[in-house]
């Protein structure tokens, strides 16, 4: 699967809310979920996509407990992109993508030009 395959992968929106307090026995990540681009049990997750160390993070719809919806980031050109708290079960399984632009030497996500352009042009699409 490509760097283009995740960012360009649709938003996700089929996760249900917690209505109380925080799930307990769970651990909170913030970003923005997008569907997976060829495994419908599963999630993309890009935390922090315009901080300094964003990440991509994999996980099973089965282990996410619950979601808060966050207030939307207003990008400089008027658009906007959906960030939430996602809660995933304590002791379950995911996987952190980490793309880095081939050079001599590696350039890793967060200090990447190159990428962070493509991610911006992702979000305000």
């Amino acid at each position: 699967m490509s760097l283009s395959e995740i960012l360009e992968s649709e938003p996700f929106t089929g996760i249900q809310r917690y209505r109380s307090d925080p799930p307990q026995d769970a651990v909170a990540f913030t970003g923005t979920p997008r569907k997976h681009p060829y495994a419908p049990e599963k999630l993309l997750f890009i935390s922090e996509p315009f901080g300094e160390s964003p990440g991509i993070f994999e996980f099973r719809l089965s282990d996410i407990v619950s979601v808060e919806e966050l207030p939307s980031p207003i990008l400089e050109n008027g658009m906007s992109y959906s960030v939430v708290r996602l809660w995933v079960r304590r002791g379950s399984v995911g996987m952190r993508y980490d793309p880095f632009e081939v050079d001599d030497p590696p350039h890793f996500y967060g200090e990447s030009t190159l990428l962070h352009e493509k991610l911006s042009k992702i979000f305000k699409e």
